[in-house]
């Protein structure tokens, strides 16, 4: 007979009609899966939750309390069990990793779907028009952020500020014409002129200025840094630009 005590928790979260608490969603779902059986307590009401506060001292839920010690808000239950805190100032590469793995694989099903193969140069020419499309959706999610990102290093919006709103436009355009196959004098110059731009730009900017700067690529909210990767997304638009030429 397994005489085991089951490990027991106590989770105080906000769960009312307007509000549910994902911080508070998350740390019960991490204790069941440390094994603990939880007593999910509900502050229901903005006064509820006040007074739960101010009882224990403390500014925000959830509260977590094993063997009645108070282990804290989500991010402590995490430190608590020895597990990795991600510092939302930190800077990352996953973004860009993201799309560029998401558009690799979206070339690929298209290059099935059309040719019945994946190892097709037209699904080359797609992998950097979807990128260059899906950069542009997160660029235009919020242009003001995003300009005010890419007005730290890009030269020609530096000179003329109206240009850091036209460039996600520009891109989006760019790509959609590509994934076309239509247009080609008009969606080759502006891959060209804009990718030509940035590349100068990024490279000035990390390897002549040693600027320590985020990149604008994936959004005025990101913490990608600026450098290699930034560096790539112009370089792709530019080379692809110049194939659609040739060919």
């Amino acid at each position: 007979m397994d005489m085991t005590v089951p490990k027991k928790a106590n989770l105080y979260r906000m769960v009312t009609d307007e509000h549910v608490c994902p911080f508070g969603v998350k740390s019960r779902d991490l204790l069941e899966r440390q094994g603990f059986e939880v007593e999910d307590h509900h502050l229901k009401t903005r006064a509820e939750t006040d007074a739960f506060k101010a009882e224990h001292q403390v500014k925000t839920t959830p509260q977590t309390f094993i063997a009645g010690e108070r282990v804290g808000g989500y991010d402590d239950l995490r430190r608590h069990f020895g597990l990795e805190v991600q510092d939302p100032k930190a800077v990352s590469y996953k973004p860009v990793i993201a799309v560029f793995a998401t558009t690799a694989l979206m070339a690929l099903a298209a290059s099935w779907a059309a040719y019945g193969s994946v190892l097709t140069i037209r699904a080359g020419e797609w992998f950097i028009a979807f990128s260059m499309c899906v950069l542009a959706i997160l660029k235009l999610q919020n242009v003001e952020s995003f300009s005010n990102m890419f007005l730290g290093y890009d030269l020609l919006a530096q000179r003329w500020v109206r240009y850091s709103y036209i460039y996600p436009f520009a891109e989006a355009l760019a790509g959609i014409l590509m994934i076309a196959g239509a247009l080609m004098w008009l969606s080759i110059p502006v891959a060209l002129f804009i990718g030509s731009i940035g590349a100068v730009s990024v490279f000035k900017a990390v390897y002549i200025d040693k600027r320590d700067l985020k990149c604008a690529c994936v959004g005025g909210s990101s913490n990608v840094p600026l450098g290699f990767v930034s560096l790539t997304e112009n370089v792709m638009m530019v080379a692809m630009a110049i194939w659609m030429l040739v060919h």
